[in-house]
């Protein structure tokens, strides 16, 4: 269908009054040759009636809205079948700039430039549909965790395959007495309710069970995953879900709380195989009579675990709360640094001081003795060293280590080149240790991705994903970790961190099946398109991508599998010769809007300043500015990309040779809180940049005209005060002698 570009410019709140639309709408009839019509209110019935009637009349089948952000009102701008192209004349030039002045009418004509210009650089997207797309989950995890998310992917509809690599399902939980509250009134410990689940599993037709049984190898997308196991049986299925749980820290690292020196010194899962047995007896075989509770028994400790892994605090409230019901002559101690019993959990704390159970804020400092047991406490409020004991039993309450390997297989090594990059994308800044490589133990899925077999995870080996914005996500499209292997939790949370994972599992395989992307693009249509014939076999576009996306064949072209793609652009950005572009999204239309702008000449001394800004943090921060009346230069020009990694070097030699006299990377902040929604795009832009002084120096221009800024999404307040000091500091440096060429 032949593309008709059309314009719409909206009058409404304040941008009638703000702007000259004489001039706006000459700039789309004189310039671009395109028919524009403007409206009072654009969003409203009569609004938008004009331009399905436009559409529907087959006079425009791609509408320029210059309106408001292209962040709001995106409900009432959605047409059948495509999505407009949206100019912001709103939040980025009439609410964060003088209302009639010069500067301020410059931008806006400019901007309808800049999106006039994309509009007829891009295409309706072609989405990946070919082939037939499974519907079956594959669960890796027969314990409470994976036991619930197969149950949950059959009440949607849904087949799966779970996978056990013991005989048995059930993992830890199996043999636990009874389980912390998650049920009103909080109060007292509730049954285990694993054995029914197994039941349930069990007899469901739609959930093929292979127990004693690994997977050794993963290929494949989303929709398309083709997963062989130890049993020599191979599947395809649409989703992942890890649940493989947790195994306990190695007590025997702990001699100086005294485990191994004596019997009646054990861990918390020690105590509960104790209570599920239906006696808890010291190792002379007598009910003990005074058991103390060391919390953070080898956890919070950068020489053991550095992590707090949080449900060990009602772990042992819990096993307390037993002991005291057992025998009510019972004493028990708890001792403990900081109690962490957060929302409905301070019930069941409260529930403990009310058995009797006696708190003691301090660090456990020495442990000594085979029987009647004497820990020495350094007692925060009494400030001094307080010695407890004869102790009959000292149970030491240690943390929940990932089973993000498999500890019985041998070790593989990450295949990725950039190694620490794709662990943690600023390794160098702050106190974060990233794995230098995976925990010990094989992969538990065999990826066949070009950056190793493992998922990608954090030092401690919780697999990583944006905890901010996409906690379940891990970088691998289509993979979902729940339970303990994503993060320390408790059985109520694994219940929900489950169901949470299978929604993200469904979600991602219809999508997959309509060619739609999942987050943060969700339902972009586009997918990476490279043209082999200019290929130059760099493998940058393999390296770099942060969700492997790409593979590579026999003879080191590259292989795009669309269905694991998330439309960052990344793979656009590291190409060398701009070979690699989406329908919507290329190197030559970011080039093109950049070029489309007026670039006064040096007499008029106004600078031009490009900001290529991140859509997810950086962008809508601008617009905040907007909406909050803080003002910032006129001299900025703002072009929006999918993320900071889709930016070629090239761009900015391209606005620098136009007459640019200043160009601003403005991305996400780093650090162990990294915001960046694609992982590591702004570190990727940030080491180009790096590399950019040279073609500065052939141009011969100044290194100081191009900078990077890190923004986060709240600092709309900030931001206008960081543009106009870096237009001050660009415009000192003198105007770009490349204007007028």
């Amino acid at each position: 269908m032949e593309k008709k570009i059309g314009a719409y410019l909206c009058k409404g709140c304040g941008i009638g009054e703000a702007l000259d639309f004489k001039a706006l709408e000459g700039v789309v009839t004189k310039e671009f040759k395109k028919p524009v019509k403007s409206h009072e209110c654009l969003c409203g019935e009569a609004g938008l009636a004009v331009i399905k009637a436009d559409m529907e009349a087959g006079e425009v089948t791609l509408p320029v809205i210059g309106a408001c952000s292209p962040r709001v009102m995106t409900d009432r701008f959605m047409f059948p079948g495509m999505t407009p192209i949206r100019a912001n004349l709103r939040e980025q030039v009439i609410w964060s700039h003088p209302a009639g002045d010069e500067d301020t009418q410059m931008l806006g004509e400019d901007v309808l430039r800049m999106f006039m210009t994309q509009a007829t650089k891009v295409n309706s997207p072609v989405p990946y549909t070919e082939g037939e797309f499974s519907t079956t989950i594959l669960v890796v995890g027969g314990g409470f965790a994976g036991l619930t998310a197969a149950r949950e992917a059959v009440k949607a509809g849904h087949d799966v395959l779970l996978v056990e690599k013991k005989a048995t399902l059930g993992g830890h939980a199996a043999s636990w007495s009874a389980i912390v509250p998650s049920k009103p009134p909080y109060h007292d410990p509730e049954t285990n309710p694993l054995p029914k689940l197994i039941e349930e599993v069990k007899a469901s037709s739609a959930i093929r069970l292979v127990t004693g049984a690994t997977v050794t190898k993963t290929s494949g997308m989303p929709g398309k995953f083709q997963v062989e196991l130890s049993d020599g049986s191979s599947h395809t299925v649409g989703a992942i879900v890890l649940a493989t749980g947790f195994r306990p820290y190695d007590a025997t690292k702990l001699s100086h709380l005294g485990y191994g020196a004596s019997p009646d010194v054990v861990t918390n899962v020690e105590m509960e195989a104790k209570l599920s047995a239906g006696k808890v007896h010291t190792h002379a075989g007598a009910a003990p009579k005074s058991v103390a509770f060391i919390q953070c028994a080898g956890s919070r400790d950068p020489n053991h675990l550095p992590y707090c892994s949080s449900v060990c605090c009602s772990v042992s409230l819990k096993q307390a709360i037993q002991l005291t019901k057992a025998d009510p002559d019972v004493m028990v101690y708890v001792i403990y640094e900081e109690m962490r019993t957060p929302g409905v959990t301070e019930e069941f704390y409260r529930a403990a001081q009310e058995a009797g159970v006696i708190f003691m804020k301090g660090k456990a400092s020495k442990v000594e003795g085979r029987h009647g047991i004497t820990v020495t406490v350094a007692d925060e409020l009494l400030q001094q060293d307080v010695p407890l004991g004869p102790l009959d039993m000292v149970v030491l309450a240690t943390g929940m280590v990932p089973n993000s390997t498999d500890p019985d297989a041998p070790a593989q090594e990450y295949g990725a080149e950039l190694l620490n990059a794709d662990i943690n994308p600023y390794p160098t800044e702050g106190d974060y240790k990233p794995a230098a490589s995976a925990p010990p133990g094989g992969s538990l899925l065999n990826l066949q991705y070009r950056q190793g077999p493992h998922l990608p995870m954090l030092a401690d080996g919780f697999s990583d994903s944006h905890y901010i914005c996409f906690p379940y996500e891990t970088r691998r499209t289509g993979i979902y970790a729940c339970g303990p292997v994503r993060r320390p939790m408790d059985m109520g949370e694994a219940h929900e961190d489950a169901m949470g994972a299978v929604l993200k599992a469904i979600q991602v395989i219809r999508n997959a099946a309509e060619g739609m992307a999942v987050h943060p693009r969700a339902g972009d249509l586009s997918y990476p398109k490279i043209n082999l014939n200019a290929c130059t076999k760099c493998r940058r576009c393999t390296v770099e991508c942060p969700f492997g996306a790409i593979d590579e064949d026999e003879k080191d072209y590259p292989v795009v599998n669309p269905t694991r793609c998330r439309r960052c652009g990344t793979c656009m950005g590291a190409c060398p010769v701009r070979t690699i572009s989406f329908d919507n999204y290329t190197v030559e239309m970011l080039s093109s809007m950049v070029k489309a702008v007026n670039i006064p000449d040096e007499f008029d001394e106004k600078p031009r300043i490009l900001i290529i800004a991140c859509e997810n943090d950086a962008y809508p921060a601008l617009d905040m500015a907007g909406i909050a009346g803080h003002q910032y230069s006129s001299f900025v020009r703002i072009l929006p990309v999918r993320c900071l990694g889709s930016m070629s070097a090239l761009l900015i030699s391209d606005a620098l040779s136009v007459g640019y006299d200043g160009v601003v990377l403005m991305g996400c902040k780093p650090g162990d809180d990294y915001q960046c929604h694609f992982v590591k795009g702004s570190a990727m832009a940030k080491e180009r940049l790096s590399k950019i002084s040279d073609t500065l120096k052939s141009m011969q221009l100044e290194v100081e005209r191009v900078t990077m800024v890190d923004a986060s999404i709240a600092d709309s307040a900030r931001l206008p005060k960081v543009i106009d000091e870096l237009v001050a500091k660009i415009d000192a440096v003198g105007p770009n002698p490349f204007k007028g060429f």
